[in-house]
């Protein structure tokens, strides 16, 4: 395509803006006059992105009412969003993540001869093979931010391009730890424990408690450990509720926010399972990685598990590297007992640095140069 295209996307969530940001940075390398159009934030503002909704107008919080209330909204959004992209008929849609938004959306636009693009693989590595179909029946390509996806999907017949994770490219080879560290006003030689309960109210609602309570039990063991928690803006006053009741409110420094200069500040995480735990791995950080849920919520993940792994770290190197405890495993005593393991051990933390390392580099690409030549083919 020689002429600037027209390019339609959602991006549901701040990590979706991040990543259809970059994209749109790449055409716009390519094709200076190019025109887009959706549901978006502010990086896709900063490219000349005109939303028509907000992101936020996707995001789901709360429970109960609440929560139905918010669900039909979105509803009605993707439905007056389809019938005004069926007017427009863009020449290409990108769906960013979001994939129960984006994919039945993605199917209805290509049916009509629209094509579309999906970037983020869902994770059907991991759980919930059968989206594959859903996957086959929506894209004509996706952008898989992991080295292993594209050969997997290409066993379903679906193409795809490995783009690069951009954390990768954002999160430094080598932190400054003692940077890090001045700015958060602790000692070079400090010991320092990161605790990362989540990002999601639920999640804060399983793990804080019981993170805390393992806290109290490795500062008991070792006193002289400082502990830093990153918290959530919108969850830092259930953080701080959970740390008085474990006892250890006054033993503990809550931030809110600076995730990465928390994670580049540390020695050791105790990390809620997700995104942050492949951030921990970048910065090079032991961690012990946790995960509690409702327990219909396990019973069902369980039986649609495809792995042994549940951990980012690990599902990416293919092996237990650092230590996970899901579930009932995930009690205070044994949380405490893996982070002091961590501790006590020099050169297993060397060792894990080097992994770490290796993964680093395998991620590392020009994420907005070949996302935007995916797109490219697809249109030429």
């Amino acid at each position: 395509m020689t002429d600037a295209p027209r390019v339609a996307m959602v991006a549901g969530e701040t990590s979706g803006d991040l990543l259809a940001g970059l994209l749109l940075d790449g055409l716009k390398a390519r094709w200076p006059g190019l025109t887009s159009f959706g549901i978006g934030g502010a990086r896709m503002a900063e490219q000349g992105f005109d939303a028509w909704w907000e992101s936020e107008r996707l995001a789901v919080h709360g429970y109960s009412a609440e929560l139905l209330v918010r669900l039909a909204g979105i509803v009605r959004i993707r439905q007056q969003l389809r019938a005004r992209l069926l007017r427009h008929r863009p020449d290409v849609f990108v769906g960013v993540d979001a994939p129960d938004f984006n994919l039945g959306l993605e199917a209805k636009l290509r049916a009509t001869g629209i094509k579309t693009v999906h970037f983020v693989c869902p994770s059907i590595w991991a759980w919930r093979p059968e989206r594959v179909e859903k996957i086959r029946a929506a894209a004509d390509h996706v952008l898989c931010l992991f080295p292993f996806e594209p050969e997997l999907l290409a066993r379903h017949d679906i193409a795809a391009t490995f783009v690069g994770h951009p954390l990768a490219s954002v999160i430094p080879l080598a932190p400054d730890r003692d940077g890090a560290r001045a700015r958060l006003g602790l000692a070079p030689d400090d010991q320092v424990l990161a605790v990362l309960p989540g990002s999601r109210r639920a999640e804060v609602a399983y793990l804080a408690s019981v993170f805390f309570q393992a806290v109290a039990l490795v500062q008991k063991a070792r006193r002289a450990i400082k502990i830093l928690v990153p918290a959530v803006p919108a969850l830092r006053e259930r953080i701080e509720a959970a740390a008085r009741d474990a006892g250890v409110s006054g033993r503990v420094h809550i931030v809110t926010g600076r995730s990465h200069e928390v994670l580049a500040a540390c020695d050791v995480t105790l990390i809620a399972s997700g995104t942050a735990t492949l951030e921990a791995a970048l910065f090079k950080r032991p961690m012990v990685i946790a995960y509690r849920m409702h327990p219909w919520s396990w019973r069902l993940m369980r039986r649609k598990r495809l792995q042994p792994w549940v951990g980012l770290p690990n599902v990416l190197s293919r092996d237990f590297i650092v230590p996970e405890l899901l579930q009932d495993a995930a009690t205070p005593r044994a949380l405490a007992d893996a982070v002091l393991t961590w501790f006590d051990a020099p050169e297993a933390v060397q060792q894990v640095q080097r992994r770490f390392t290796v993964l680093h580099e395998s991620l590392r690409r020009d994420t907005s140069t070949l996302a935007a030549d995916a797109v490219a083919q697809l249109l030429a």
